[in-house]
């Protein structure tokens, strides 16, 4: 079911904020300039960790350990970070990213007939082509963008935007030296399998019971994604030198850089697009951010209570939010540290 990948590809960071919507008068920008900031490569430290703790009622002390990830990341990095072996080597559980798992309720062979119709669904109504679905000025930006990273895919051309925007994305900071990942969860999974460290999932599943149906509400009552389009064409002509200072902020352990530098908006307007779109709300996908992160602060108070010791992984900026994750848990009673 990879269109459900696709279109909760961007639930699967962390919590929603509404994001502002972005005016197409304002759409116009100048060209793409070439970029001199670079990427940091070779052997990094990554950040620190935060610490998260409280007292049972016998004055033990129960600690779990959490690391802010953080996306795109420079792709030469070698992330090495002797504090994250030992402390998942003397933890009992690893507490897993949060995320949304979409399961579908149809067989092997139903997947397979339904593949059609969900690829189907990428792409515009009547075959429409950008141009004809986008704001002219618009349609200008993406034009100087896609000669520059999209030279051979002109099939792209009849995507829905968000999913243009998102093609478009992947290839520009592949470009520029960065990497979604940077390689963070496979470095964890080895340890914890190297310890022999069970791994907890705190996802969020959403089981869409009709799938042939969703994606007929789908086609029907698309996202309307020019915001998100548009926001996405700012963070690569704009906000990539940015994005490239916080790649090298987290992979320095520069942590006063990461609350300091600008974050793109890009992610929350891609996601309102699709949560506030008419085929979400009739699917149940409205509240997913809420149950996402009430999912992860279930799990989080479950392994502080049996654990004396627990390692988590979240979004950095559920780290740095004043309402993000650990905040909650903050407001709750527990003690929160930052590394610094």
């Amino acid at each position: 079911m990879r269109l459900w990948f696709a279109l909760l590809w961007w639930m699967s960071c962390g919590l929603v904020q509404v994001a502002a919507a972005q005016s197409v008068a304002a759409s116009v920008a100048p060209p793409v300039a070439d970029l001199a900031a670079v990427v940091v490569t070779g052997v990094q430290p990554g950040p620190g960790l935060w610490r998260v703790s409280r007292r049972d009622a016998t004055g033990g002390e129960h600690v779990m350990w959490v690391l802010g990830t953080l996306s795109p990341l420079p792709r030469g990095m070698q992330w090495q970070s002797r504090e994250l072996e030992q402390v998942i080597g003397e933890s009992r559980q690893v507490l897993l990213p949060p995320s949304v798992k979409i399961k579908a309720d149809v067989g092997f062979l139903g997947k397979l007939f339904l593949l059609p119709s969900a690829y189907s669904a990428r792409k515009n109504d009547d075959g429409q082509t950008l141009q004809q679905v986008l704001p002219p000025p618009v349609y200008a930006r993406w034009q100087v963008l896609s000669r520059k990273y999209l030279p051979d895919d002109r099939g792209v051309e009849r995507w829905r935007p968000i999913f243009a925007a998102q093609e478009l994305y992947n290839k520009a900071i592949k470009a520029n030296d960065l990497s979604r990942s940077g390689g963070v969860q496979a470095t964890v999974d080895a340890l914890a399998a190297r310890h022999g460290v069970s791994e907890v999932a705190t996802s969020y599943e959403l089981l869409i019971e009709h799938p042939r149906a969703a994606i007929k509400a789908f086609k029907a009552s698309a996202p309307h994604d020019t915001t998100c389009f548009i926001r996405t064409l700012d963070s690569i002509e704009h906000d990539m030198p940015a994005m490239k200072a916080r790649a090298n902020a987290w992979a320095t352990g520069d942590l006063q850089a990461l609350r300091e530098l600008p974050d793109s908006a890009r992610h929350e307007a891609c996601v309102n697009s699709l949560t506030e779109a008419g085929f979400a709300q009739g699917l149940g996908l409205g509240d997913v951010p809420e149950r996402q992160a009430a999912r992860w602060l279930e799990a989080a108070r479950k392994a502080l209570a049996g654990n004396a010791q627990t390692f988590a992984i979240l979004p950095m900026d559920q780290l740095l939010k004043p309402d993000g994750y650990l905040a909650k848990l903050q407001a709750e009673g527990y003690e929160v540290e930052a590394p610094e």
